[in-house]
């Protein structure tokens, strides 16, 4: 159902070439054994992984780090160098060819077993290969899945591209022989949780610094920080991208160029297992027996896997009249510097610039339109029905510049079929009606097991309606706002349109400074789609784009309902102070019981990224503080605030009051 997509895309993203191909008709162990011969950065010298980790701790940053520890702690130089070198030894790569070539011949069998295709934009390969050999490059692709960076590695390979050094979590490292191959195949390896610890920070900075400054290798690190376990975009994390930006503030390197990588699915591996861990049961442990025990998933079928290179991003242009470099040349470059308010807001930038990106490049299928209307419609929907606003979602979607794989021979009834085989753990078709599927209950099973049966179903097909959300976000709090504040003057519906950005820029990517055009954009579409017209300062919806903007309010639905029943939460609940660890299970049990009581219908609100997401966004916008509790880091709640918050998202406060938060 695929072949059409080798076509040119019209966006101008370019061919996509389904990789696969090719390994279906020849042989893997040739494949894995050819001729291998990268064109590395032009300015980068000849460089063993022994020499660059001496050029990492014979540094003179690191030795001022550690000659200051020393001096802080009183411990001997010497103690403080092998700690450091420990370090390292633990967190290094150690790339080499063969090992590559190994895994090169492993993943070209496994990636055979898992997927019908494996697309990749021609177009993207050809520029990443013209500006590796120009300047230091930094790969950035999202992270939806374990198999992410095993793919970006195998795509390299297989066409002569230098193989990247990858951060990767330290668990990864503990899986015996497959953590060592992983080594060997140019991963290196961070702790999770790093906290205040001086050293381990001054040592990965370094090392990220020392690769970039040398050319050794691109390096490719997920700015979203962790694997997104909702396949929604996550919150940049900002400190690997001030380590990556580093040299070129201090002048060290010429330019930088990072490189959006978007990767989606039309089936993830870990589909079931992101929705138990949302919902709080512990992720395994990685192992090499863990994963040995899931080879089952070989058996299954995945469908296609999109990888679209992005343009690269020039730091050294988007620098310009933003970063002001002179103040790096009032500090030593070899010495700590703590970065300036400006360059903190340009890797803030810089970081969500990617993270858009990624999802404006982002390839869906069929299966992610479906997945948001099956949502809408949790009880279940008639089969005709469900085509029919597939067809009018497709539409919609193409009208909103989506880069959607969806062949013109291809109708909604075939592709309802096709999904309906492909997920047939998440959702089955009974007497022409269209429902989630749900694991079978047991005579012993109470009604919170149900409940969690359901919400595991739920959350699963919310995952595939996420990774189509960017692309409805902005028309959707425009119809949002439309709706709440009942005018139809466009400055009141403006200001309601940023508070919701303000309120919800931890569940989604919004840049900083671009709320304005984001409103415009979002205009701009519900327009184009023939839902709004905007005569002047004034924007009322057409009779004919009733449907669309009740539908786009529906998407954004669960969420806005999910935030409320985490403020009622809030606002109901005695203790003032309290820590993460226990704010999670604790609105999540007041959640359940709503929705058994028939209060709430939104199974949003029991995932547990959702509950952070609303902690950081009140933590913003002062509804809480950070705090300690018996030397726990915990926060307070200023109940008068969030309720305030509560009441103008529910149109019960008119918004000129945002400006007051």
């Amino acid at each position: 159902m695929d072949s059409s997509f080798q076509q040119r895309q019209p966006d101008g993203r370019g061919h996509f070439r389904d990789i696969l191909e090719e390994r279906k008709q020849s042989s893997d162990l040739t494949h894995a054994l050819r001729s291998y011969n990268p064109q590395p950065y032009r300015g980068a010298q000849p460089c063993s992984t022994s020499t660059l980790n001496r050029t990492v701790l014979e540094s003179q940053y690191l030795k001022y780090v550690i000659q200051q520890m020393s001096v802080e702690s009183g411990e001997p130089l010497e103690v403080i160098r092998e700690e450091a070198a420990g370090i390292l030894e633990e967190m290094s790569q150690n790339l080499q060819l063969g090992f590559i070539r190994l895994l090169g011949f492993i993943l070209s069998k496994v990636f055979k077993r898992l997927f019908r295709k494996i697309y990749i934009n021609d177009d993207g390969l050809q520029r990443l290969q013209q500006v590796i050999q120009e300047c230091p490059v930094v790969l950035m692709p999202n992270h939806r899945s374990y198999v992410d960076f095993l793919v970006l590695s195998y795509i390299l390979f297989t066409y002569d591209l230098p193989i990247p050094v990858i951060a990767a979590g330290i668990p990864l490292m503990g899986m015996s022989l497959l953590g060592e191959i992983f080594r060997r195949s140019g991963a290196f390896f961070i702790r999770r949780s790093i906290g205040a610890d001086k050293l381990y920070w001054a040592v990965l900075s370094e090392y990220v610094k020392t690769v970039i400054r040398t050319g050794y290798a691109p390096i490719e690190f997920y700015v979203e920080g962790l694997r997104s376990r909702s396949l929604k975009s996550l919150t940049p994390k900002l400190g690997m991208m001030q380590m990556a930006l580093e040299p070129f503030f201090k002048g060290e390197v010429y330019d930088i160029s990072l490189v959006p990588i978007s990767i989606s699915y039309e089936r993830v591996l870990e589909e079931s297992l992101l929705a138990h861990e949302l919902l709080g049961v512990p992720k395994p442990k990685e192992s090499t027996r863990g994963l040995l025990k899931a080879r089952k998933v070989l058996e299954e079928d995945y469908g296609t896997m999109y990888i679209c290179f992005g343009h690269p991003v020039s730091v050294r242009e988007m620098a310009k009249g933003k970063i002001n470099r002179w103040q790096y040349n009032l500090v030593p470059r070899d010495l700590p510097m703590r970065a300036s308010e400006d360059s903190q807001a340009f890797v803030n930038t810089t970081a969500h610039t990617v993270v858009r990106l990624q999802e404006e490049n982002m390839v869906l299928s069929s299966w992610s339109l479906i997945a948001t209307i099956l949502m809408q419609n949790l009880e279940g929907i008639d089969w005709d029905s469900l085509a029919q606003q597939t067809e009018w979602l497709r539409r919609l979607a193409l009208d909103f510049g989506a880069n959607l794989n969806w062949p013109e021979q291809l109708t909604c009834s075939a592709a309802l079929s096709f999904n309906l085989s492909l997920h047939h753990s998440i959702l089955h078709c009974k007497e022409g009606i269209v429902q989630l599927m749900e694991e079978e209950s047991q005579k012993t099973d109470s009604p919170e097991d149900a409940l969690f049966r359901r919400a595991v179903a739920v959350l699963m097909c919310a995952s595939y309606r996420n990774q189509a959300l960017h692309v409805f976000v902005r028309p959707a709090m425009l119809a949002v706002a439309l709706h709440v504040t009942a005018t139809s003057r466009k400055e009141e519906i403006f200001i309601f349109f940023k508070f919701l950005q303000d309120v919800f820029s931890n569940e989604f990517i919004f840049i900083a400074g671009r709320g304005e055009a984001d409103f415009e954009e979002a205009c701009f579409l519900l327009k184009k789609c023939g839902a709004l017209q905007i005569t002047n300062d004034h924007i009322t919806v057409e009779e004919t784009g009733q449907a669309t903007t009740y539908f786009l309010r529906a998407i954004l639905g669960p969420f806005i309902e999910a935030y409320q029943v985490v403020f009622r939460y809030l606002l109901e609940e005695s203790v003032l102070v309290f820590t993460e660890k226990e704010f999670v299970p604790a609105v999540r049990s007041y959640a359940i019981k709503l929705i058994l009581s028939g209060a709430l219908t939104s199974y949003d609100v029991l995932s547990s990224d959702t509950h952070k997401n609303v902690l950081a966004a009140l933590l913003r916008l002062n509804a809480v503080t950070k705090t300690r509790r018996a030397q726990q880091a915990g926060f307070r709640s200023n109940k008068g605030t969030i309720n305030r918050i509560g009441d103008i998202l529910a149109g019960q406060l008119p918004p000129q009051t945002t400006s007051k938060l």
